[in-house]
């Protein structure tokens, strides 16, 4: 098991070697630079070094307060041995850093630069990527966002996986011609980074999340996933996801227990709903619901920009329960300060 204390003989960083003793150096560099996205990466670089064995990081707060935890760096490494493990990276394997250090798909990111030995190039993480064509990289990790927007630059590299947010159908489907294998994350801060993954492209196989080595998974009488992952978190995770179990090492993601609507008896996943709609609406939009005195909750939908007159055929490949009885607009999204939408105080922007 690598130690803490050292740095894989292989591991580069912008071109250069760098050991466990330069680490510091190199974050005291980056700290003192101008541009906001190395100073994030040398504060993480700083606090990597220290004598602690435990880290604290950020919740992104999509789903509820955003919280403060303290993570084990041993349960980083862990993590980021196997993620190694199952892409295959080797020492002196190319990685590309676009993501911020702010939060933890970028700090492993780093960690998995640090302990598998991958040379590691960065770049501002913005939404247009500016990826040098001339190289070839091995593996890196993105949001959809930055997938969609950069779909022209993703020759450049062999392996993406993609998580902050659902992959949707739209997206999806853009995929498929692409060369580059795509794999869609599974995970939670509180998992450090993923547990599980499902290839979205280049593949006959069904379109499932299968778990990373030494993961557990079942589920509690909601139907929703727990996760016993011992090597990255002391603590047994119950969460919000319903999900369908296919195996003892792979499942269906159906949608959150959080924001089920029950219309007339007849549970509906917003999230599901939204992937059908994906695509047909330009702006960013999302699905929930209000009061109605005949079915309890209506579907409506929410949509930020100016309003507009929405075109009705698109709600044609919905059942009737999940079809929007209503349609609002919204000039903004609240957002999480990572670009996820927070869905409960959006809906609150209504009532104002």
């Amino acid at each position: 098991m690598p130690s803490l204390n050292t740095v894989h003989e292989c591991f580069k960083f912008n071109g250069e070697h760098y050991g466990f003793r330069d680490l510091k150096t190199l974050a005291l560099h980056l700290i003192k630079t101008e541009e906001y996205y190395k100073k994030d990466i040398g504060e993480f670089l700083y606090q990597w070094q220290d004598t602690s064995n435990t880290i604290a990081l950020k919740t992104s707060g999509s789903t509820g307060t955003p919280k403060t935890i303290v993570i084990k760096k041993q349960a980083m490494v862990n993590s980021a041995i196997a993620t190694g493990i199952h892409f295959n990276l080797q020492p002196g394997s190319t990685a590309l850093l676009c993501l911020p250090a702010h939060y933890i798909a970028g700090k492993m990111m780093l960690v998995r630069a640090l302990v598998l030995g991958l040379e590691m190039d960065s770049i501002e993480p913005k939404s247009n990527l500016q990826i040098d064509l001339e190289k070839q990289y091995h593996f890196t990790a993105m949001v959809p966002l930055q997938l969609e927007k950069n779909e022209d630059k993703l020759k450049a590299i062999k392996t993406v996986i993609v998580g902050g947010a659902k992959v949707s159908s739209a997206l999806n489907s853009k995929l498929k011609e692409l060369k580059t294998t795509i794999f869609e994350t599974y995970g939670m801060t509180e998992t450090v980074s993923h547990i599980a993954v499902k290839q979205l492209n280049n593949t006959t196989k069904n379109n499932s999340f299968k778990t990373l080595p030494n993961i557990k998974i079942t589920q509690d009488d909601r139907g929703c996933l727990i996760v016993d992952a011992p090597r990255v978190s002391t603590a047994v995770i119950i969460t919000n996801d319903v999900v369908k179990l296919l195996s003892e090492n792979e499942f269906e993601w159906i949608g959150r227990a959080d924001t089920i609507i029950n219309s007339g008896g007849i549970k509906i996943f917003p999230e599901q709903v939204e992937n059908l709609l994906s695509g047909k609406i330009s702006n960013r939009f999302f699905i929930a619901s209000e009061e109605d005195e005949t079915l309890g909750e209506r579907v409506i939908l929410i949509i930020e920009g100016e309003e507009n007159d929405l075109d009705i055929s698109l709600f044609n490949t919905l059942d009737s329960y999940s079809k929007p009885k209503k349609t609002y607009y919204l000039s903004n999204f609240v957002e999480t300060t990572s670009g996820k939408i927070q869905r409960k105080k959006t809906l609150q922007l209504l009532k104002k």
